[in-house]
């Protein structure tokens, strides 16, 4: 593979039934607190990676779209459910879920939006008391957790 060809970021879904590379750079990297990406992410906000959906491939299956009002779509692994991207319906853009990257540690946010629906609790939890999960769990429960996630690369 080329310098030319080699994707910039890859990604996919818990159980690696849809995989997808992106071969530029987003152009912004968002979190959403809106109610309906609350609900489409399962989670108290969603982080986003915006691209031209021509820098995009989906490298190994495809998501399935549900439309979530007259203007977007979710993409998500029918498989294992895995919330994949946001679209505006027709749009030339799509954006991409960053916890679905490989290293969703390159894909660093720089705007919040939908703050309206942002819970009170969010901005005071880099302050909470927080452990590894090993920590958690302990050495000896670890030793016997089995993980069927696709491996964080192809």
């Amino acid at each position: 593979m080329t310098d030319e060809t080699k994707p910039l970021l890859t990604g996919g879904c818990q159980c690696g039934a849809v995989r997808f590379a992106l071969k530029t750079a987003p152009a912004k990297v968002s979190i959403c607190h809106c109610r309906m990406c609350q609900k489409a992410a399962g989670a108290p906000f969603a982080s986003f990676a915006d691209i031209e959906r021509g820098d995009l491939v989906w490298t190994k299956g495809k998501p399935t779209f549900f439309r979530s009002s007259t203007i977007a779509e979710r993409g998500f692994c029918a498989a294992c459910g895995t919330p994949l991207s946001f679209g505006r319906i027709d749009g030339p853009r799509i954006e991409i879920m960053t916890g679905a990257f490989d290293r969703p540690d390159r894909v660093i946010p720089t705007r919040q939006f939908g703050t309206e629906s942002r819970l009170g609790w969010v901005v005071g939890i880099a302050n909470l008391p927080s452990q590894t999960t090993q920590q958690n769990y302990g050495a000896e429960k670890m030793a016997t957790i089995v993980s069927y996630q696709h491996p964080d690369h192809d």
